[in-house]
């Protein structure tokens, strides 16, 4: 499966919903609206720029029928901060505007740097394929298993068991912050984070690699990150990925 996650970046002129701007100003009135990340289910991420550009702020809305409970996302990025830069979270509630439906949000720091799939990061592949790669490698390496109160994504059929690591759990590019100079600045969207094997991390970000900047970076990818492609586990991890999701 193929799938260009960049297209889910919004442009600074995206119409968005009433209740997430209706949020927006009751959370950080007189804040400038500046569209980030729409999802697959319809969450939008924005960040709120105040006048003097200080205290900027990045608003995570997630509409009915989402995928990740933002209460344990923010539970993962509370306990994951210590060991591993992610954002901190500022608050987080539920809100309704007028003759709308029950939203959640989460309002955490801006922080500062891009997403990899940006369009200066997307033209700057071999850079950005490194600072994914060893973001990951940082992750795996700085976060303690042994301590981790969640757990990650079970082994797939078909995978041999290799090394249990604090897994990211959905490391497509997009989620990979990289700062002005390139190197890597934080992982985001870590809802899914917990004890896992880390090959679910490599497979899902090595074929995403694809999706974002074209064919022939999973080489530097695994160089990058300082290990040997292994082809079996790589096919069952994918497998598992794209498997068909019961609703």
């Amino acid at each position: 499966m193929s799938v260009d996650l960049s297209a889910q970046l919004l442009s600074a002129d995206a119409a968005l919903p009433s209740p997430l701007l209706d949020l927006a100003a009751a959370l950080a009135p007189g804040a400038r609206v500046v569209p980030l990340w729409r999802n697959d289910l319809g969450g939008i991420t924005v960040r709120l720029e105040q006048p003097d550009d200080a205290h900027a702020a990045v608003l995570k809305w997630s509409p009915p029928g989402r995928e990740v409970d933002l209460v344990d996302e923010r539970a993962r990025l509370d306990w994951a901060a210590p060991f591993h830069p992610v954002p901190r979270v500022i608050d987080l509630g539920e809100f309704a505007a007028p003759d709308s439906e029950l939203t959640q949000w989460m309002l955490s720091e801006a922080l500062p740097g891009e997403t990899a799939v940006s369009d200066h990061w997307r033209a700057r592949p071999a850079t950005a394929v490194t600072a994914i790669a060893r973001g990951l490698r940082r992750l795996h390496e700085a976060v303690p298993v042994d301590q981790c109160p969640f757990d990650g994504a079970e082994l797939p059929e078909g995978a041999e068991p290799d090394h249990p690591v604090v897994s990211h759990g959905d490391a497509c590019a997009p989620n990979t912050l990289l700062a002005a100079d390139g190197d890597f600045l934080a992982h985001v969207d870590l809802g899914a984070l917990g004890v896992a094997d880390r090959w679910l991390d490599l497979a899902i970000a090595s074929m995403s690699l694809e999706w974002n900047f074209g064919p022939g970076w999973e080489d530097q990818f695994f160089d990058d990150y300082g290990i040997d492609p292994d082809p079996t586990r790589i096919a069952a991890w994918r497998r598992w990925w794209n498997r068909p999701v019961q609703g």
